[in-house]
């Protein structure tokens, strides 16, 4: 009699077969040998069914339809290619020699979720056992073999996985049924969802702050002191000055004259390792060093857990190990002594008598798997792809960091008085590098406050020492907007439900009420983009239109509460846990799925109404007609136009240039001034370089794009004479 071991995709099949005794024979689809039969699905081989799948009436999008709520889900093959590997594993299953089944899925919900709706629809009840691994070297694959987990044990994992699958095709289709149908077909489909909504809430939110937020001016001003150092004015804890000429008079008055050392304080401080990394902080590391999109990162880490074998499971929630893995941490630290970047930090690690495990290990936190790390297993670094390099090497830096000991400043701050007016100068200088060291980082990396002056080396200056006012200059600056979210602030934020959390313990703390799973944020991100919510624009994400709109019609219903969705994400993991009632929780979001169509069925005309910019004058007739520039779904666009046939002046500027949305505030700036100011952040031309756009008004209208080239292309073009120069806008377009 013969095992079945159902893998999640192909080369984990692979995997298993290469770890496993015996001699295998390949097949179409799956491998054999005397004791085991393996074959894979190709991730999600079922989905749910679609409402016209229970009743043909609900195909039709209409109010009086919802809300859609099934007695019992059904499932359905995504696709053709799906729909025949799962008639094999139905046959596999059904077979006489096939006496018991090992689900060997990914560790996770999804990986439980693939699984269970196959084995459901085989309608067989052979006994299953669990694989449960959190490697995928050899060595890990038979050991996990070798303590097989009863598949009743993952029952809470499975009401989890169905709940959370469940719970999002409620709320998304009842919610973009009931907004679509709602706000009418012209405005196009309104797609909303239990985590993606109140996360493009949070973008739009941003956004608005962004668009309301009014500068105002202020002053800082600046002193240089003999001996040289550098200092800021500053009364009380404030160092901004609103009124310029008082900032003037404070530069006049102490500019070349005498003064004294008020005080110096020394203290020194000590900075420890950051934990370990999960999934999320590895995805924001990777974004702020690299400007690696969150599904970027991931898939360069689970190429490095299933194809190469480098580190262990990528998509986890913990950032501690488990106590059973202390055995494996120094011959970890061992496999990069031979690799010329880890060298010096990992023969640290190795000549300790006894790792600090405090803020490493801990049981508590650890549920199905443990923090990232690199496995004990060589490391072929030379073939690893660029963005696999990266990952690996923060992990393994990581890994490195958090067996060294703090890093240790000496902070000086010096208070200077001249003519009762004080100025303040801050140094930081590094004692031990500690941790740091492992980075080759000898100071702090961190931005430096804007009063931060000196930071570094000051000079050895002591309390009542008689000093010189050399120079003085007061510098203007504007308030500046809260900034746009970026992946790495952004998935910060989902992670912590939408609080500002700088806090790595107490961050840690929050994460039970998360928007969405480590594994499922990135996702979330690109489906926003690729439903043209949000666009990347350089390292930031920026709400479109589009996404504005949807926002501005909720306004503040629940769906865009990130609390609220961080709090099911909690009964969800409860549920996991066994702590947590599945019956409960189902009931609660079919509730408020009907509650959700009963508001945006009862929505004003005024709230659905699709805002659209209005621009000013049109350019081209708007002095002698009185017409305007208007946005619609596609353009910004005279109002002399009517139709085809009435096409008035024919004034456009269409949204979508170089993949990018042309937002109202660029539109009209390119209608008033008839240039950008700046290149266009985010916008590549077909070459993939920033260019700047410039509206010119001839004959057609046009817009031209100007590219910025070297000095040495200039000279060319101009060699090139005009031809060259006036394809140059065809080639933008």
């Amino acid at each position: 009699m013969k095992t079945l071991v159902i893998a999640e995709k192909p080369s984990v099949a692979r995997d298993i077969v290469g770890a496993l005794p015996g001699s295998f024979d390949e097949h179409k689809n799956f491998y054999e040998s005397d004791d085991y039969v393996v074959s894979f699905a190709v991730g999600h081989l079922l989905e749910l069914s679609d409402p016209e799948d229970y009743d043909p009436a609900w195909k039709s999008w209409k109010l009086d339809n919802l809300p859609i709520i099934p007695a019992e889900f059904r499932v359905r093959p995504r696709d053709k290619k799906s729909a025949t590997q799962l008639k094999l594993i139905h046959k596999l299953l059904a077979r006489k020699d096939v006496e018991r089944v090992i689900n060997a899925c990914d560790a996770g919900r999804e990986g439980e979720l693939i699984f269970t709706h196959i084995y459901e629809t085989a309608e067989t009840d052979k006994p299953v056992d669990r694989l449960w691994i959190n490697s995928m070297t050899k060595q890990a694959i038979r050991d996990g073999f070798e303590r097989l987990r009863p598949a009743g044990q993952l029952e809470p994992l499975r009401d989890a996985a169905r709940s959370r699958s469940e719970a999002d095709w409620l709320v998304g289709m009842n919610a973009t049924r009931a907004a679509t149908t709602r706000r009418g077909w012209s405005a196009g489909v309104v797609s909303l969802g239990r985590v993606q909504t109140p996360t493009l809430a949070m973008i739009v939110r941003r956004e608005r702050e962004i668009q309301a937020f009014v500068p105002e001016p202020y002053w800082l001003v600046h002193a240089t002191f003999d001996p040289r150092y550098n200092g800021l004015w500053f009364e009380g804890e404030e160092t901004r000055l609103k009124d310029g000429k008082r900032a003037d008079e404070i530069v006049a008055k102490v500019k070349g004259k005498a003064g004294r050392v008020e005080s110096v304080e020394r203290k020194e401080h000590s900075e420890r390792a950051p934990l370990l990394y999960d999934l999320t902080s590895l995805q924001r590391d990777a974004n702020r060093r690299y400007g690696f999109s969150a599904r970027r990162t991931l898939s360069a880490a689970q190429s490095l857990y299933e194809g190469k074998k480098a580190l262990t499971y990528p998509r986890t929630n913990s950032r501690y190990l488990s106590g059973d893995l202390v055995p494996q941490l120094k011959p970890t630290a061992e496999t990069l002594v031979s690799i010329d970047d880890y060298a010096a930090g990992a023969r640290y690690v190795l000549g300790l008598q006894q790792l600090p495990l405090g803020r490493v290990v801990n049981d508590a936190r650890v549920d199905d798997h443990h923090a990232i790390i690199p496995t004990d297993v060589p490391h072929d670094v030379a073939s690893f792809t660029p963005d696999e390099r990266r990952v690996f090497d923060l992990v393994a830096k990581r890994f490195l960091a958090v067996f060294h000991p703090p890093a240790r400043f000496a902070r000086t701050t010096i208070v200077t008085e001249v003519e009762e007016e004080r100025f303040r100068t801050r140094g930081k200088v590094t004692l031990e590098p500690g941790w740091r060291g492992v980075y080759g980082l000898e100071a702090d990396d961190a931005k430096q406050d804007e009063d931060a002056e000196g930071e570094g080396e000051l000079p050895n200056l002591e309390q009542g020492q008689e000093i010189r006012c050399a120079d003085a200059e007061s510098e203007a600056k504007e308030t500046k907007p809260p900034p746009r979210y970026t992946e790495a602030t952004l998935l910060s934020f989902m992670e912590t439900a939408g609080k500002l959390v700088d806090d790595e313990e107490l961050r840690e703390a929050m994460k039970e009420r998360g928007l969405g799973t480590p594994a499922t944020r990135a996702e979330i991100i690109e489906t926003l983009i690729r439903r043209e919510y949000i666009e990347r624009v350089g390292k930031d994400l920026q709400p479109t239109p589009k996404g504005l709109g949807v926002i501005t019609m909720l306004d503040v219903h629940p769906i865009t509460s990130a609390e609220l969705t961080g709090d099911w994400e909690k009964q969800l993991l409860d549920i996991e846990h066994g702590n947590g009632d599945r019956s409960s929780f189902m009931d609660g979001i079919a509730g408020f799925a009907k509650a959700t169509v009963e508001e945006i069925a009862n929505l004003s005309d005024e709230k659905i109404k699709v805002e659209r910019a209005e621009l000013g004058l049109c350019p081209r007739c708007g002095a002698e007609s009185g017409e305007i520039i208007k946005e619609n779904s596609k353009a910004y666009g005279c109002t002399s136009w009517k139709s085809r046939e009435e096409a008035g002046c024919g004034f456009v500027i269409w949204k979508r240039v170089a993949g990018r949305t042309l937002t109202p505030e660029v539109a009209r700036q390119l209608m008033e001034e008839r240039k950008t100011r700046e290149v266009l952040s985010g916008f590549r031309s077909r070459a993939g370089k920033p260019f700047r756009a410039r509206l010119v008004l001839n004959a057609e209208d046009k817009i031209e794009f100007d590219f910025p080239v070297s000095r040495k292309r200039q000279a060319e073009q101009e060699q090139e004479g005009e031809e060259q120069r006036e394809e140059q806008p065809a080639a933008a377009e």
